[in-house]
């Protein structure tokens, strides 16, 4: 029982996810997805610190940088880069390619072996985003392509490198480091490529940056680290598949866009890919790993990589 409610919970954060399309194209200015990015991370971090008045300690000030640098400031730099030259669906389904990478970096990482029940849903999950947001007249871009992958690839190595590395402090501290640091290495790229933010805003962009950085950010990546510290990672990051679905059905019920018979094929194989990738044994794992919001793992500042 304890694995499921861990399942469910952290799933919540990628279904937060999957509704911040929707809040950025009908809240935010346009054209500013770094200006989103930095404010949906950097505040996130700062308040997450200011609450739990805790700093790196040691190793952490490099580690919380690498972590912070791939889970979100790479990330969400390639995630741009892909979103202006491929369209949604090429860089959905690409995306979807990181449970995969991440059973992969898991065997040298954390020696975990990934099964053919994984595997078999890995790519799975990729045909049923595909179905789900994919059009037959899709372009491809090589360095649109290659920004999709690339992004996959950072995100699953962080995924896979905050599992390795344990941290002493407690969760909503290590979220708001490498909020953080992901926020600070985007404001040079966002001032660069966008400019200074817009000298006036709206309430609506107000409230969309808001929701943006407490929902989408401190509560999301709150939730997903405490998951991936309780969980396996490869576990963990099927449940990522969920954005676009529930992208897909955010669009159908608030936009009413169409959803046709194969977008509904995708979304139900999705579905059957992520509760498949879930069924193992999970609860020894889940018991022995688990840990409040509040407290601190057993780990030592002096853990070695």
């Amino acid at each position: 029982m304890l694995n499921n409610r861990l399942l469910v919970v952290t799933a919540l954060a990628p279904v937060i996810w999957g509704s911040t399309y929707l809040v950025t194209t009908e809240l935010l200015p346009p054209g500013r997805p770094l200006l989103a990015a930095v404010v949906r991370a950097l505040p996130a971090g700062l308040l997450l610190v200011a609450l739990t008045r805790q700093l790196p300690r040691g190793s952490w000030w490099w580690r919380s940088l690498v972590l912070g640098t791939l889970n979100i400031g790479a990330f969400f730099a390639l995630l741009f880069v892909a979103a202006y030259r491929l369209p949604g669906g090429v860089a959905a389904t690409l995306g979807a390619l990181q449970p995969l990478l991440v059973a992969g970096l898991s065997t040298g990482l954390l020696g975990e072996r990934p099964t053919r029940r994984t595997l078999l849903a890995g790519v799975a999950g990729v045909a049923g985003v595909s179905l789900l947001v994919l059009r037959s007249d899709a372009r491809l871009d090589a360095l649109g392509v290659a920004a999709a992958v690339g992004g996959a690839v950072v995100m699953a190595t962080g995924v896979v490198l905050s599992k390795r590395w344990t941290s002493p402090a407690p969760l909503l501290a290590t979220t708001g480091w490498q909020l953080v640091a992901g926020g600070l290495v985007l404001v040079p790229l966002a001032l660069a490529v966008e400019g200074p933010p817009p000298s006036t805003l709206s309430a609506a962009n107000y409230a969309g940056y808001g929701y943006l950085t407490l929902i989408g950010a401190a509560l999301a990546y709150t939730l997903w680290f405490r998951g991936i510290r309780a969980l396996s990672p490869t576990h963990v990051t099927f449940l990522g598949l969920l954005s676009p679905v529930v992208a897909t059905l955010l669009d159908w019920l608030v936009l009413g866009q169409r959803l046709g018979g194969w977008q509904l094929l995708g979304g139900a194989v999705v579905l059957a890919a992520v509760v498949t990738a879930q069924r193992r044994t999970l609860g020894r794992t889940a018991a022995n790993n688990y840990q409040p919001l509040t407290t601190s793992p057993r780990a030592t500042d002096s853990e070695v990589v």
